[in-house]
């Protein structure tokens, strides 16, 4: 009894220190990208899926500690409970798959990382989305001040139109 008791308790703990997917909800980022402008990272996974459940466990809490969500707007869709929105997002290709949707004066620009990766790949690629994002800002602040004025009007789903600009496959 008292063993099935701490068992318990230490479920409950588990779950409510660990960053959940609940808290990275694809609505709650689409919302914060949309106010902000930073790009969008969505980790699409599965339960049932070793090299998924790995990068949600090792990976993306090293990502969290760096700081690098922070710049990012975050979200994790699992596919076995959005099937529709997941297959929008990867295309109904493999998973684990990292989207990062980066918008700019043309649309959305989308790049994807698929399959599992170690930190240091992952970090990478976010790094280099934000680095193409900043140049990209600040070619439209040189550009026009009529650019500035102009704002995003999707609010809802997938991004509008994401265009397909690099990908990167695991070994």
């Amino acid at each position: 009894m008292m063993l099935s008791l701490c068992a318990t308790i230490m479920q409950a703990v588990l779950l409510v220190s660990a960053p959940d997917a609940a808290d990275e909800t694809y609505t709650e980022a689409h919302r914060l990208t949309t106010e902000t402008g930073r790009p969008l990272v969505v980790m699409v996974g599965t339960d049932w899926c070793g090299p998924c459940q790995a990068m949600k466990r090792n990976i993306l809490p090293r990502l969290r500690e760096r700081g690098l969500f922070k710049r990012v707007a975050f979200a994790q869709v699992n596919a076995d409970r959005d099937s529709e929105l997941a297959k929008e997002i990867t295309g109904g290709g493999p998973v684990p798959q990292l989207v990062m949707y980066r918008k700019t004066e043309k649309g959305w620009l989308r790049r994807k990382l698929v399959g599992g990766q170690n930190t240091e790949t992952v970090e990478r690629f976010i790094q280099e989305g934000l680095v193409l994002d900043d140049a990209e800002q600040k070619a439209g602040k040189d550009n026009s001040e009529e650019d500035s004025n102009t704002s995003a009007s999707s609010t809802a789903g997938v991004p509008d139109e994401p265009v397909r600009t690099s990908d990167m496959q695991s070994g």
